[in-house]
């Protein structure tokens, strides 16, 4: 389950005083974003209505839920990277349990709608995503460097994801000769 990969998280509060675990936190507020919460607020929200079934899911020990600015410092406090790390190894665990025939990865660069910036003449930011069909889930993403294209952050991927073997599908800049081999 993702909050185990969520529990590998370090924690960046003291321990002295700390009442609700990151792994907790993390995970009702995962639930709270998927239901529709847009903001602390509204996370906090999600978790007092379904408190109770919270508690159950996630095994919590809480005598409450946290309140929004306690959900906001856990969150912010929350090093990115090592978020991440854990999406990542959850779903290259996904990713195994796929039956062998069935493990057929789409790839696709998009530019980030509004990332532009004509004012100080920046280009759109890019993001590369590899889906796998057969889970119906996103095994990573990389952002795509400026100076280049989403070739490098393909094969970037599958060697930091260990996705050598599968079958891709990719946009027609992927087929060069220097890049295909016989």
């Amino acid at each position: 389950m993702l909050l185990e990969y969520l529990g590998e998280i370090p924690d960046h509060r003291r321990g002295q005083g700390r009442r609700y675990d990151l792994a907790g936190v993390l995970m009702a507020t995962i639930l709270a974003l998927l239901s529709g919460a847009y903001s602390y607020r509204s996370i906090h929200t999600f978790m007092q209505t379904h408190w109770e079934r919270l508690q159950e899911l996630l095994g919590l020990s809480w005598r409450c839920a946290p309140s929004y600015t306690r959900v906001r410092s856990i969150i912010q406090g929350t090093r990115q990277a090592a978020l991440e790390g854990a999406f990542r190894k959850y779903s290259a665990v996904l990713a195994l349990g796929v039956p062998e025939g069935c493990q057929f990865l789409a790839c696709d660069g998009k530019a980030l709608r509004g990332s532009f910036d004509h004012m100080e003449d920046k280009r759109a930011a890019q993001i590369l995503s590899v889906f796998a069909t057969g889970s119906q889930l996103i095994l990573a993403h990389r952002e795509i460097a400026d100076k280049t294209n989403e070739i490098p952050a393909f094969q970037a991927l599958v060697a930091e994801l260990g996705l050598s073997g599968k079958l891709f599908t990719l946009d027609a800049m992927h087929a060069q000769k220097k890049r295909c081999k016989p």
